[in-house]
Parts: C-alpha cells; structure tokens; sequence
C-alpha cells in the first residue's frame, strides 16, 4: 500500500459549498475508490491560499485521479468544475507532492 499527497486549488468563496458536496459524496463514487484500492482519504484545506491538499493510500497502481474514464468520476468532475479550478475535461488541476518525510 502506498501513500499519496496532491494539491488542487479551490475557487475563492467556495469553501463551504465544497465541504457540503463532500458530506452529500455519493455512494456510488465511494464504492468505485474502494474497488480500486482507494482507501483512507482526507482532504485538507489552506484558507489563505485556497488550497486543497489530497491524501490517500492506494493499494494498486490507479489515485483517485486515475480513474477519469469511467462515467461516475467524469460526472463528479463536472458537477465540481464550478467552485474548483480545472482542466478542459473537468477534471481538477491536480499537482502531485514528493514525500519527503513520514512516521507510522
């Protein structure tokens, strides 16, 4: 299993609606990240710069951001576009971080 960390960058404002999207998450975009090794994942938010700051363990080779082909993430993606900044497919701009230092 190995840990990920990712940045995204929220539109100012949109804190709130953010975190409300993500308390309703739907069940089926739940149920695909664990079927695909995706499991404890926590997002984090930096209110000065408007940063989300990712981090998830997967156990095989696909992050949350590596199942963009199938249908429920490309609605997820769309239904975020609006309060997130994003690519031309909705998918969020995404920077992946180096780890540098952990403890267990």
């Amino acid at each position: 299993m190995e840990k990920i960390a990712f940045k995204m960058k929220l539109l100012p404002g949109f804190k709130a609606e953010y975190k409300k999207r993500h308390e309703e998450i739907w069940e089926d975009l739940v149920d695909l990240l664990k079927n695909n090794g995706v499991s404890d994942y926590s997002i984090f938010f930096d209110e000065e710069s408007n940063t989300l700051f990712g981090v998830q363990k997967i156990s095989g080779t696909n992050s949350s951001q590596d199942l963009g082909s199938n249908a429920i993430v490309q609605r997820w993606w769309k239904y975020m576009s609006d309060i997130m900044y994003t690519n031309p497919d909705y998918s969020p701009i995404i920077t992946p971080l180096e780890k540098l230092f952990e403890i267990e």
